[in-house]
Order: structure tokens, then C-alpha cells, then sequence
């Protein structure tokens, strides 16, 4: 047996199956029973994947038709009381995405990743019950094709970790609650099988701010690890190191502990106390983040020094987390430039990654696996050498760069550009993008496969900006943005037009739902051969009186939401990245642009999971922002945008990126993101959003006066704009204008009553 191990696989589809299936099923175009059988024929194929690589340890239940939390708040019937009338898929859906009688469940970002959970609301009036239904069908499943999995679930601490309670109080007092049901769930899997291994997930153990649990780890994993005698229970965690929580583990009567070695390095101080349990295991060396091809030698001397502290029988060679986070394979990539694809691993080729070096681990060579191991050394040598990767022009100007910072206070710049714009208290504005039509899609799809031309092209995309110039001016929004046609995702379309990046033809990844994106990859020293937006914001300034808002995505952000290169700092890229979008302000407020709105949606998301690593990231993240902006005159008014994310411990931070705007996600979370703003004393303008765009129901005037009048109990109406709470591109027409109607109304209301 060659002893390897996958955390989890990738569910959405090598060609976005799931995605098509749903949304059809969404738009009442097929039934319930045709997304079933889809999901069915992709969990058979996910799973004859890992079966013929070679994979020992393959999983079940984490597959999901949205989301794996949203599944365990399912299997622990911690349903919220206002869904409670509705039942089976239009329960599930109602909770994720909301319906015409409620509001969807709160979501945010899955640690320090770009995959978006469903936040459990949690009371203490919970009556759970289990309902073990989908974990032992899709068990049965795999068993039924000869595949005998291990089953992954979300273990009690993280689920309550993540979650909130509606009271305010503390999630972990419910451990009591909840850990009985866990109980009963493994008692129902354990009669599956003689012998079941179950993968219990506990990220939440690498994260310093959730310390606090330690106190409970070793109850509850002695209680679980006690029900019964035929389940090895695996505690897994990923993304950084949890060593506090792994010296309680090992006295627990736990099979296997599951650790990250590549983004939490420090596990290596565990290894003595694993060794010394005679516990298995999973040593996470296989990159389950980024998307480059293994260097073989090199795991292989990380193995190599995992194994002077564990017997090396007791090591199973593992991804550092779940494939989920990137791409399915590689096949579908005809483009590519040869030598860049040679240097690529994606879901599928990293399953042969993780089945060659546990054979060359264990000496269990063949002359197929010899070959395979020559290649790797080549690719990876080449790499290294290669005229693609390094441009010593960028490398000089990025470090001889002196203007680190805009000119100007905020204070005397806000009066300044308010004498300027000229813009009422509550003005509104939308944050960047209106719905992708299939037409739009297909007009970007079509030129670039060379069916049309450009001028057929622009005109299409030109069409589609004066449609969105002229509802937001019958609508009566005030700063209005030119809708994004010509964009295909916030990040690729900027990566499109920078030295050092490269892209896929389906290199899709799942980021929450049945929403995919298409994550470009740096490969190579970052620079702009040419403005990327000025002539499509020129076209859309011309065509109204009104003020038009220019859209950027910040360094930050293209970088946390790209595959970044391994071979390079990230605080260094990420300064070549500034550097060129400094060049871009620059040229549209120079072609009349008055306000520029540089999105740092993913900001938050880079924050390291441990405290002594957040000074680091926050220092050079900053200093980025302010590189980008810096050319920024005083009367051009600079906008930023952060959505999902908890700002009341970077709130200093957000404030010293020196944005004269901020627009926020605040319409799943109520008021308790903006009121840190108020007790900090927050000077500069804030948009909190009015209303959720992940929900197609369409709120109403009353709900967005109520909501704005929450608002200004928090900050007074001259540091207001009203918007809603994210960019508009997934929706429909048929949502967003009636939505977008709604909050102009509800603003004159509330002006009136000022």
C-alpha cells in the first residue's frame, strides 16, 4: 500500500457541471432530480480519479451542492427558526441563498482562502437533531463502485468556532448541545463498516484567536474517539501551525493527527510528541493552495526530516489541506504556453504528485515512477533559469521607487473634493459592476475566439455601458459606475493586461454556491505595457453630466486572489503590482476621472491565522495600497471596497490606508461591522451596503429605510453613502433594478425626514 491520503477533492466540476446544474435548477429550468443526478455521476468520477492514481485514503461527504458548513448545520438540525416551515432542498437553498419570506444565512470567507462558508446562527432555544442522511448515502455510494472512504466532517469546535449566536453570548457554551449529536453521528457511521476511518476537520485549532478552546479539546476528541471501537478518527487541521492544540491530542485517543508543513512549518516542533503517541501521521506536503508542480527532491527532504522524529511507518503522505482551493486539471489547457504548463500541477496531476513520493518514500520505485521523478527535477530546473520569469527593467524601477504616499491630509482633501463633486449627504452609488448578460458574456467569448472583430466588439460592450449609464440616470443614482461589461472577472481582467501573468482556459475554482471564479497566475515580474481602463472610462465619462466612478482592483487583492508565484516574496510581488496601478491612476484622473475606486475586496482574507505573522503582512499590504494611490491628486477622491470580512481588529489598519471612502459589506451582519467605525472615531466617508446582492429576492423601501436609518444611528448622514453591498455582476436586471429603484426611494424618504 503506498500510504497516501487526500484531505478533500474539488466538487464543482471539471468543466463546472455542479454550477450549470444548479443555476438551471435555480431558474426553474430542470428538476431537483437532474441537479441529484449530476451531483451522483460526479462523485463517481472524483472518486475513480483518486482511486487510479493511486490514492489510499479518498473521501466522502466532502462533496456538497453548496457548502460543507451549510451541510453540517443540516446533519446537526441547527436550522434558524425562520426557515423552520420549509423542508429538503428548498430548506437548503432558502438557507444559502435566501427566499421570498426570509433573508439567506450570513456568509464570509473560509479563513485566510477565497472560498466563501455559511455562518451558522446559533440560540441557545436550539433543539438539534441528527440527520446523518447524506454522510451514509454518499458512504454507500463509493462502497457500491468498490471505493471504501474515509468520511470528512467539520469537527464541534470549528463548527462552533465559525458560527455566532443570535443572543451575542459564546458560541463554545453550546458545546454541551452539540456534542451529543456528533456522538450519535458516529454511532450511525460506525455501523457502516468494520472498520471506518472518519476525518473530523478542526482548522479552527491553528488560529491564536480561538486559543481558548484548549480547554475543550480533550474532552471532546476522548468522548468521540470512545464511541466506538471500529471508527479511526482523524483530527485534521490546515493552513498554519497548531502546535497548542496537537500536544493535547496526542493524549486523546484519537488514530491520526493531520498538519500542514508547508504553511505552518513550526508543526515540526510537534513531531516528538507524535512520535512518542505512536499516532499516525498525516503529514500535509503537498500544496493543496497554489497551483505549481511539486519539487519532488525537495519533499522528499522535508519527509526526510519528518522522519528522524516519527517512525517513518507511521507517516502518510497527505495535500497540506483540500484540493477544493484549486483548480481541477490540467487537460483542458490547450493555450498555455508550453515551458509555463510544464511548471503547473492542478487537482488531478497533484494526486500522481502525492502517489510518487509516497512510492519514492517507501523505496517502492518502478521505471515508470523513475522517469516521472526525472522529469519533475527538470521542470522545476528549468523554472529557475527561465528568461520568462525575470525582467531586471521592473526589478530597478520597482526598488528606486520614492513616492510612497499621496500628497495631502483627508481632511483638507475631503473639503476639497466635496466644493469639487459637489454630492449630497447619503449619495448614492452602486460598487462597480451590473449584470454579465449571456449576450455581454458571449460578445467578450466570441472576440476572443476571433468570431468578431474589435470595432463589432467595443460597440456591443459601448451598447451595453450607455443601457447602464441610462437606468442609473432615470433610476436616479447619483455616481454612477459604466457597469464592467468589458471585464470578465475583477482580477484576470487586469492580470489580462500585466507582464508576468498567466491564465487558463478552465482553471476554474470554487468560490461559494454555484459561483466559480477563474484565478489568473504570476509567474513572471509584474508590470503595465499599457493603460488597461481609460478608454473604456473616457467612453462612459462622456456620455453623462453626472459624476463617473473609475474601478480598479488593489494590489492586494490581485494578489490574494491570483495563484502567486513560489519563487518570489509575496511582499515583493505584490509592490511590482502597486507600482503599475499607481501608472493607471495616474492616467485616468489625467483623462478627467474625479473619483477612482481601488477595490481591496480581499484585503482581510490575507491576514496570516497567527498574530506574530499579522504586523508583517499588514506593513507591506499597506504600503501597497498607498504605492497605488499615490499619484493620486488631492481633489481625485479614492474609493476602496472590503466585503465579508470582520473589521473591528484591523479598523487602525483600514485607517491608515488613507482611502477617502470605504464601502462595506454590513447587509447580512446588521450594524455590528459599522459600529467600529463610530467607537474609533472613523473620520473619512463610509458605504455600508443597504441590501445582500448573493440573494435574488429584491428588498423592499421599507427594509431599506429601516436599514438606512440603523445606519445613521451609528454615523451621522454626511459620512454616508448609501450602496448596496458588493458589485452587481451575478445578479439579473430583473433583480437589480427594481433593487437599485427601491434604494433611491428609500434615500429621498429618509432625506425628508432628516
Amino acid at each position: 500500500m503506498s500510504k497516501n491520503y487526500i484531505v478533500g477533492f474539488p466538487r464543482i466540476g471539471e468543466q463546472r457541471e455542479l454550477k450549470k446544474t444548479l443555476e438551471s435548477f435555480w431558474a426553474k429550468n430542470s428538476s431537483f432530480d437532474e441537479v441529484k443526478k449530476v451531483a451522483s455521476e460526479l462523485k463517481k468520477r472524483h472518486w475513480l480519479y483518486q482511486k487510479d492514481a493511486g490514492i489510499e485514503y479518498i473521501s466522502s461527504n466532502d462533496f456538497s451542492l453548496y457548502d460543507n458548513m451549510l451541510d453540517m448545520i443540516v446533519t446537526l438540525g441547527a436550522t434558524p427558526k425562520r426557515f423552520k416551515n420549509l423542508e429538503n432542498e428548498e430548506l437548503y437553498f432558502a438557507m444559502a441563498r435566501g427566499d421570498k419570506s426570509a433573508v439567506a444565512m450570513e456568509m464570509t470567507k473560509w479563513f485566510n482562502t477565497n472560498y466563501h462558508y455559511i455562518v451558522p446562527e446559533l440560540s441557545p432555544e436550539d433543539e438539534y437533531k441528527l440527520n446523518a442522511s447524506k454522510i451514509i448515502d454518499e458512504y454507500n455510494e463509493a462502497k457500491a463502485l468498490g471505493i471504501k472512504t474515509k468520511i470528512n466532517i467539520i469537527g464541534p469546535l470549528t463548527f462552533l468556532g465559525l458560527s455566532k449566536r443570535i443572543d451575542g453570548k459564546d458560541t463554545y457554551e453550546l458545546l454541551e448541545s452539540i456534542l451529543p449529536i456528533y456522538k450519535e453521528l458516529l454511532k450511525e457511521i460506525s455501523k457502516l463498516d468494520t472498520d471506518i476511518t472518519v476525518q473530523i476537520d478542526e482548522p479552527i485549532f491553528v488560529k491564536d484567536s480561538e486559543l481558548r478552546i484548549l480547554k475543550f479539546i480533550k474532552n471532546t476528541y476522548t468522548e468521540l474517539a470512545n464511541v466506538s471501537e471500529n471508527i479511526k478518527i482523524v483530527v485534521c487541521t490546515y493552513f498554519e501551525h497548531s502546535i497548542e492544540a496537537t500536544e493535547i491530542l496526542v493524549d486523546t485517543p484519537i488514530w491520526a493527527i493531520g498538519l500542514d508543513f508547508l504553511y505552518g512549518d513550526e508543526n515540526i516542533k510537534s513531531l516528538d510528541l507524535i512520535n512518542k503517541s505512536g499516532k499516525k501521521l498525516i503529514a500535509g506536503v503537498v500544496d493543496g493552495r497554489n497551483i505549481w508542480k511539486n519539487n519532488i527532491s525537495k519533499t522528499i527532504s522535508l519527509l526526510d526530516l519528518i522522519s528522524k522524529k516519527v517512525d517513518k511507518k507511521n507517516i502518510i503522505i497527505s495535500s497540506s489541506c483540500s484540493l477544493l482551493h484549486i483548480p481541477f486539471s490540467l487537460k483542458y489547457e490547450k493555450n498555455l504556453d508550453t515551458d509555463i504548463k510544464n511548471w503547473l500541477s492542478f487537482a488531478v496531476e497533484k494526486l500522481d504528485e502525492i502517489s510518487l513520493i509516497s512510492k519514492l518514500f517507501l523505496g517502492k520505485l518502478d521505471e515508470n515512477a523513475k522517469e516521472k521523478i526525472k522529469l519533475n527535477k527538470k521542470a522545476n530546473e528549468d523554472r529557475k533559469t527561465s528568461t520568462l520569469i525575470h525582467d531586471k527593467e521592473i526589478q530597478n524601477k520597482v526598488a528606486n521607487i520614492t513616492k510612497l504616499q499621496r500628497d495631502g491630509k483627508y481632511e483638507d482633501r475631503i473639503k476639497i473634493q466635496k466644493e469639487i463633486l459637489a454630492y449630497s449627504d447619503l449619495v448614492t452609488t452602486t460598487i462597480g459592476s451590473f449584470p454579465q448578460t449571456p449576450e455581454i458574456r458571449k460578445a467578450r467569448k466570441d472576440f476572443k475566439s476571433g468570431d468578431i472583430n474589435t470595432l463589432e466588439y467595443e460597440k456591443q460592450m459601448k451598447n451595453y455601458i450607455d443601457e447602464c449609464i441610462k437606468f442609473q440616470e432615470e433610476c436616479g443614482i447619483e455616481v454612477l459606475v459604466h457597469g464592467e461589461p468589458e471585464r470578465n472577472d475583477m482580477v484576470e481582467y487586469f492580470g489580462e493586461q500585466l507582464k508576468g501573468y498567466g491564465f487558463t482556459q478552465n482553471g476554474w475554482v470554487q468560490s461559494y454556491g454555484s459561483r466559480c471564479v477563474k484565478p489568473p497566475f504570476i509567474f513572471g515580474d509584474i508590470s503595465r505595457p499599457n493603460p488597461m481602463t481609460v478608454n473604456w472610462m473616457s467612453y462612459a465619462a462622456s456620455k453623462s453630466d453626472k459624476i463617473m466612478k473609475g474601478m480598479l482592483t488593489g494590489p492586494v487583492t490581485i494578489l490574494n486572489w491570483s495563484f502567486v508565484r513560489d519563487d518570489k516574496p509575496k511582499d515583493e510581488v505584490s509592490k511590482q503590482i502597486a507600482v503599475a496601478l499607481s501608472d493607471e491612476i495616474d492616467d485616468l484622473q489625467n483623462a478627467g476621472i474625479k473619483i477612482i475606486q481601488v477595490d481591496e475586496a480581499a484585503f482581510k482574507e490575507g491576514y496570516p491565522l497567527r498574530d506574530a505573522k499579522i504586523k508583517i503582512y499588514e506593513k507591506w499590504a499597506v504600503r501597497d495600497f498607498k504605492i497605488a494611490v499615490s499619484k493620486a491628486k488631492e481633489q481625485t477622491q479614492i474609493h476602496t471596497h472590503m466585503c465579508y470580512s470582520e473589521f473591528n481588529d484591523i479598523i487602525e489598519t483600514i485607517e491608515n490606508m488613507d482611502a477617502d471612502v470605504i464601502s462595506i459589506e454590513t447587509a447580512r451582519s446588521g450594524n455590528e461591522l459599522l459600529k467600529i467605525f463610530k467607537q474609533t472615531g472613523y473620520k473619512q466617508e463610509v458605504g455600508p451596503g443597504v441590501y445582500d446582492i448573493h440573494s435574488p429576492r429584491i428588498p423592499t423601501v421599507e427594509e431599506i429605510v429601516k436599514q438606512i436609518e440603523l445606519l445613521l444611528e451609528v454615523l451621522p448622514c454626511k459620512q454616508l453613502w448609501i450602496n448596496p453591498d458588493c458589485g452587481l455582476k451575478t445578479r439579473k436586471w430583473e433583480e437589480v433594478k427594481p433593487s437599485l429603484e427601491n434604494m433611491v426611494k428609500a434615500v429621498k424618504i429618509v432625506r425628508e425626514n432628516i
